[in-house]
């Protein structure tokens, strides 16, 4: 399992529709892993457009693959900044192969904190329902649960409740080649949890949580804690 950094170059034409465009951006991606006239594979990639551009202004993206991918394929001239960032194989930089109950980890996540309402998937705008989404969806089948953090209010008290942020809800739209238009929302998680069942944590690592995945949700990226 790899991750890789692209710095997208926001003179570039192409790059400014991709970056509008979720899904377009998706397609564009999908073309460094497989030739011209081969269908991407379904789970071949995540990715996530960071919210913090580089220090040159250019939008950065975190794609995580199965296998190494061939940027060249993409080939849209000026598309990228610069060159992509040398690869990290996260399976040897995590351990993955060594995970083990009660690891801790800072991670950012950006999903599609969603209900079923009336038959249909709806997303859920408020904060606190949104944080509860990832808490189940952690302890339920994700093999993860959030860590606690003290806190001191001079009205109520200590405190301690889930270390986590959610930033940035916004709905993402997409057009299909077929022309319909997909949209999703979809709010940015940021926060430290902790190992719960090692199996489920990695397959939720290569496969990503939640809905959206083709227009860039569910690539859950961690860091380890001491």
């Amino acid at each position: 399992m790899f991750l890789h950094r692209l710095h997208l170059n926001l003179r570039s034409k192409e790059a400014r529709r991709d970056l509008a465009d979720p899904y377009q951006l998706h397609a564009t991606l999908s073309r460094a892993f497989s030739p011209a006239d081969v269908p991407c594979p379904p789970g071949a990639f995540l990715w996530r457009l960071e919210p913090e551009t580089d220090t040159s202004g250019a939008a950065r993206i975190l794609v995580q693959s199965r296998e190494l991918p061939e940027w060249d394929r993409i080939a849209l001239k000026d598309w990228l900044e610069r060159a992509p960032d040398p690869a990290v194989d996260l399976r040897n930089r995590l351990g993955l192969d060594h995970l083990h109950v009660g690891q801790h980890f800072r991670f950012r996540l950006r999903a599609n904190p969603s209900a079923i309402k009336a038959g249909r998937r709806v997303g859920l705008l408020k904060p606190e329902d949104q944080e509860a989404w990832l808490i189940r969806k952690g302890q339920d089948q994700h093999g993860f649960e959030l860590l606690h953090q003290d806190s001191v209010d001079f009205f109520d008290g200590a405190d301690s409740r889930p270390d986590i942020r959610t930033s940035q809800p916004q709905t993402l739209r997409g057009r299909q080649v077929s022309g319909n238009t997909i949209q999703i929302f979809s709010a940015l998680f940021d926060g430290t949890l902790q190992v719960t069942h090692p199996d489920a944590f990695r397959d939720a690592l290569a496969r990503g949580i939640g809905h959206g995945k083709a227009l860039g949700l569910g690539l859950l990226s961690v860091v380890p804690l001491p």
